[in-house]
């Protein structure tokens, strides 16, 4: 039975091969020649392909990899030309400076007030504006919309100065309060829609709303809800999926914002102004003199381990929502 089963089997193959055989003479040079080049196109392609991939991967990997290995090393070790990756004296030591040097447990608190209620400030504004621009006429709707254009061509070094003035002397007349060094400087831009890179946030939603089917509103508008109720009842919960992207979005640029922050902060402090001034602090807090001489290769320790310590809960939000963001970044119209 076997040996019928493999003869059976030989023939079949056999049959094939002729069959393939008959079909390469009808065809001509010209598909002949195109044949071989996708098969051996079909061959080399996927190991061109895994080594560009690997290749991409360790250009955007390679500084995480190196702050990793910097921040537990002595810093006696990056004078050490044999050291490369693998550090020679393994210590925490380092970490913990770089930790007390800046102050991130209390500096931590005040950044997540910050950049939490800020963000989310901001992605409500933002949601309404880039709603009214997505579903509503009105007049002037074509020149806002190009100051919104603006705000996201505009580099924000070029208001930085009028918005000082603004919240130096905030009030009419003589009535004014200094809110320099305050959380009002930004929580207002943000509750403006008016907050860090915000004229990007509304050209997302505006281009996600617009491309909601109308009859979700006409059916709303029956059953007697007004504009604000269907955009609250209806919109915002279709739209959950752009609200989470430009909600990450938000947080990543006011955790990573300086310039804005040394614009408007003298005392208030952040995870980004601390990771500037980390040299300053270290000289101050570890040595006890200002003025200490610290080659820079030694510096290097240091601030690779603050680089480390503040992007770690940007790192361990996105390995939670990466599903999600995904899909908003999808869905959101940043790709259309």
């Amino acid at each position: 039975m076997s040996d019928n089963t493999t003869a059976a089997g030989s023939q079949e193959k056999l049959s094939k091969r002729q069959m393939r055989k008959q079909h390469m003479e009808k065809m001509t040079k010209e598909e002949i020649s195109y044949l071989h080049r996708k098969a051996v196109s079909d061959k080399v392609w996927p190991f061109f392909r895994t080594v560009i991939l690997l290749g991409l991967g360790f250009v955007i990997m390679y500084p995480l990899l190196y702050m990793i290995s910097c921040t537990f090393r002595e810093r006696n070790d990056m004078n050490d030309p044999t050291v490369m990756w693998i550090p020679r004296h393994y210590t925490l030591d380092i970490l913990k400076e770089t930790i007390d040097a800046m102050e991130l447990w209390s500096t931590l608190k005040t950044t997540l007030v910050l950049n939490i209620g800020c963000s989310f400030v901001q992605v409500m504004s933002c949601a309404v504006t880039g709603y009214g621009f997505a579903r509503f006429s009105f007049r002037g709707k074509a020149i806002l919309f190009a100051v919104v254009i603006m705000q996201i061509l505009v580099p924000v070094q070029v208001i930085s100065l009028p918005l000082y003035s603004l919240f130096r002397y905030f009030g009419i007349g003589d009535h004014t309060v200094n809110l320099i060094d305050t959380m009002a400087t930004m929580y207002l831009p943000a509750l403006t829609a008016n907050g860090i890179r915000s004229g990007l946030m509304i050209l997302i939603f505006r281009q996600f709303f617009k491309g909601l089917p109308k009859e979700l509103e006409d059916a709303a508008y029956i059953d007697g809800c007004g504009p604000f109720m269907t955009f609250v009842r209806v919109m915002v919960p279709n739209a959950a999926s752009s609200f989470l992207t430009v909600f990450l979005f938000s947080v990543v640029w006011y955790w990573n914002d300086y310039y804005v922050s040394t614009t408007f902060f003298t005392n208030t402090r952040t995870i980004a102004l601390m990771l500037t001034n980390l040299d300053t602090e270290l000289k101050q807090r570890i040595f006890n003199d200002p003025t200490i001489n610290i080659s820079s290769r030694e510096q290097i320790v240091w601030k690779e381990a603050g680089c480390l310590v503040s992007i770690a809960p940007i790192l361990l939000m996105y390995a939670f929502l990466q599903k999600y963001f995904t899909e908003g970044i999808e869905r959101s119209g940043l790709v259309a």
